[in-house]
């Protein structure tokens, strides 16, 4: 692996961001799988595109095969600080169009202006504070990290100043506080335990996902996949699993999920990117969503706040 890549390049050839050193050799310890379950370590970050990305197809996952998998989330460190020049991105500057060209690329609305208007000097904060978010309560924790990428790629925030996470937090339902004070203090050392992991496990960019049974057997993914790639490596490893029908209207997945982009919502539902958006448009015009346009995309809000675990 070319040790300049820069980790804010997101290649869409391969589907990956990159780190810019390989971290290791991919040899690990055996993954301990309890209840049956198949277990996916998933290797992320606040602010890796691709990541925002396959939203969509774990989204789906989670809603057909819910009851098999049992989902870990680790923060990777995509970008440390800004002591890159190489691959066209040596400032923050720099990256503003390319999440432009992704956004187009994967139909996931970003806005890469927040380069340009508020640009973060890393994803370290955003990362500790998914940390933090973990020791409260692991299912708030997962929908203050959806807030926060809703933040920063369709709102432009600058997820790294402490009144954004505070705000994320408190619309998730965590006690800021005490938010602030693990980030201050043991939620660095879980996220350095994080990037252990990461280093241990071989990763080299994100997303990374491993899937493991419990006999050991494994599948990794690594970058964009489409969502047969998922279910093809869960079938694999688990023969019985089959996916549980799901109610695809619109009601039924906004309740699932508060937020959905249009993307998310065709994946959902199994319908055409047309068909999506003159649904969400019917649902919008009897007063049941608001709709957030940004100059690359919307994403949609249901009226209800009454909502099921992300």
């Amino acid at each position: 692996m070319n040790e300049h890549n820069n980790p804010l390049l997101c290649d869409t050839t391969t589907g990956m961001c990159e780190l810019p050193v390989a971290r290791a050799t991919g040899l690990h310890e055996k993954i301990e799988v309890k209840n049956q379950k198949l277990k996916i370590l998933y290797f992320t970050d606040p602010i890796c595109s691709t990541c925002w990305g396959i939203e969509p197809q774990l989204r789906r996952l989670k809603l057909e095969y819910g009851n098999e998998v049992a989902i870990e989330y680790y923060m990777g460190g995509l970008l440390p600080d800004w002591s890159y020049n190489s691959g066209g991105i040596s400032k923050p500057s720099d990256v503003a169009h390319h999440w432009d060209e992704v956004s187009a690329f994967y139909k996931m609305p970003i806005d890469g202006d927040v380069w340009l208007d508020d640009p973060l000097p890393s994803s370290y904060p955003p990362s500790i504070a998914f940390k933090a978010a973990q020791m409260q309560d692991d299912t708030k924790a997962l929908a203050f990290l959806r807030r926060l990428r809703e933040m920063v790629f369709l709102e432009k925030k600058n997820i790294t100043h402490w009144e954004h996470l505070a705000i994320a937090a408190r619309e998730t339902g965590l006690d800021s506080q005490q938010l602030q004070k693990d980030y201050k203090g043991a939620a660095k050392t879980a996220f350095e335990a994080d990037l252990a992991k990461a280093k241990q496990m071989g990763v080299r960019g994100f997303p990374t996902l491993f899937i493991v049974n419990g006999e050991g057997a494994e599948e990794k993914i690594y970058g964009f996949k489409p969502y047969s790639v998922f279910e093809s490596s869960i079938v694999k490893l688990q023969p019985r699993a089959k996916a549980v029908p799901y109610h695809k209207d619109g009601a039924a997945l906004f309740k699932k999920f508060p937020t959905l982009t249009t993307r998310e919502f065709a994946e959902l539902a199994d319908l055409s990117w047309g068909e999506a958006e003159a649904r969400l448009e019917t649902l919008q015009q009897q007063k049941k969503l608001d709709k957030l346009v940004t100059k690359n995309g919307a994403i949609w809000r249901w009226h209800s706040t009454q909502v099921e675990t992300p």
